[in-house]
């Protein structure tokens, strides 16, 4: 009968309902949509963390000052430089180096001699200690020549056969998303990537038009041995080997980190705010609805009902109209997550990785019961003068 009721009185009154419903799916989209958001960056930036999985990168020196390395590594930008490979065997000897691997940058054109523009990351199977662990995840077998595996959001599946700079490759394996850059990029081994940088060559578009693809690499990935600090290694590297430079791969995520937090904090705010005047709102609602209605409430006492009775009538219906907002409110941050996730990684510049679907589902219950009691809580509270007075009186202050 409670139920029954409650139900009645809310389609009784649509636009009042209405109202309700529309504050109580604002609660739940600032409440799920923002703290969705803010998961979804954070789980981007870790994907990030892990997949660079290096203490330190060795790049060319001008690389640092004519190309931005965050805008390569961590926002998807291509772009490609390149060094003598004898830095390689310089950086292995030295003191505090532990783990060490080379990689090969190429980055493609949209144009007659690709197939997609993209950047192409060569690795060193024998050596590698970043990316092979995560193509490990999709891939079992081992790179052949001309094979490559491509990033979640290429529009590539295995088996096609892609063309770069005239060399024509086949993709052995899609990755699984990240939410990050490295979802748009393409990975081969030492081999294929130096064929290719020498196809770009011989076509004549490739910047570095002097050099020799089995001389150079882009960058080198160091892991510091036990017993060694990041910082010691990395300052011996940029004392003694000359013409590169080294830079800490975590610095380049406690900036991104940073902006991070920053985004956090504004959505957080913002939450809060959203919270107290909602919350302000409803009560005020809720009081005029039940002012309006002192008659039905002392007639209900009257004829027998209890106080709890009556308390139960206005808790339902806050709560059904938090029910109602709740799904509105989440069906519509799921929407804008999942339509426009590229488009706000893009905007901030930060790796955007949503949550997996049973996460979601189980925060969506979480969120939609905490917006229902929160509603059902602000209508005994903008009722409560109506529960625990007199029926009498009721009827006399509406007389």
């Amino acid at each position: 009968m409670k139920i029954s009721l409650s139900l009645k009185n809310l389609i009784r009154r649509p636009a009042r309902s209405a109202a309700l419903v529309i504050l109580t799916a604002f609660l739940s989209l600032s409440l799920f949509g923002g703290s969705v958001f803010i998961m979804s960056l954070r789980s981007g930036l870790s994907s990030l963390e892990d997949r660079l999985g290096a203490d330190i990168m060795v790049v060319p020196y001008e690389a640092t000052t004519k190309t931005n390395l965050s805008n390569i590594l961590l926002q998807g930008s291509t772009g490609y430089f390149y060094m003598d490979s004898s830095v390689y065997d310089k950086l292995s000897q030295l003191e505090g180096v532990g783990e060490i691997s080379a990689q090969f940058f190429l980055s493609t054109m949209s144009a007659s001699c690709c197939s997609v523009k993209v950047q192409i990351i060569g690795i060193d199977p024998e050596t590698d200690f970043t990316i092979k662990p995560w193509i490990k995840d999709s891939y079992s077998g081992d790179l052949d020549y001309l094979e490559v595996v491509v990033g979640n959001d290429l529009n590539a599946f295995v088996g096609d056969t892609l063309s770069f700079y005239g060399t024509e490759v086949k993709v052995a394996a899609k990755l699984k998303k990240t939410g990050t850059s490295l979802d748009t990029a393409v990975y081969t081994n030492e081999d294929t990537i130096k064929t290719l940088i020498q196809s770009s060559l011989d076509l004549g578009l490739n910047t570095f038009s002097d050099i020799d693809p089995d001389k150079v690499v882009s960058c080198v990935l160091i892991n510091v041995a036990d017993g060694y600090s990041v910082d010691e290694v990395l300052n011996d590297i940029n004392i003694h080997v000359r013409s590169v430079e080294a830079v800490r791969t975590k610095s380049m995520i406690t900036d991104v980190s940073d902006s991070l937090v920053g985004v956090s904090d504004i959505i957080g705010g913002a939450a809060v705010i959203i919270w107290l005047m909602a919350l302000f709102i409803l009560i005020i609602v809720f009081s005029m609805s039940i002012n309006e209605r002192k008659r039905e409430f002392a007639l209900l006492r009257t004829l027998g009902a209890s106080k709890t009775a009556v308390a139960a009538v206005v808790m339902m219906e806050g709560v059904f109209a938090g029910l109602m907002g709740s799904i509105i409110g989440i069906a519509a941050s799921l929407a804008v997550l999942f339509g426009f996730g590229d488009l706000i990684e893009n905007t901030l510049g930060l790796p955007f990785l949503l949550p997996n679907g049973g996460f979601l589902a189980l925060f969506s219950l979480v969120c939609a019961l905490a917006v229902m009691v929160f509603s059902a809580l602000s209508n005994i509270i903008a009722g409560r003068r109506v529960v625990k007075g007199d029926a009498g009186n009721l009827l006399r202050e509406v007389d």
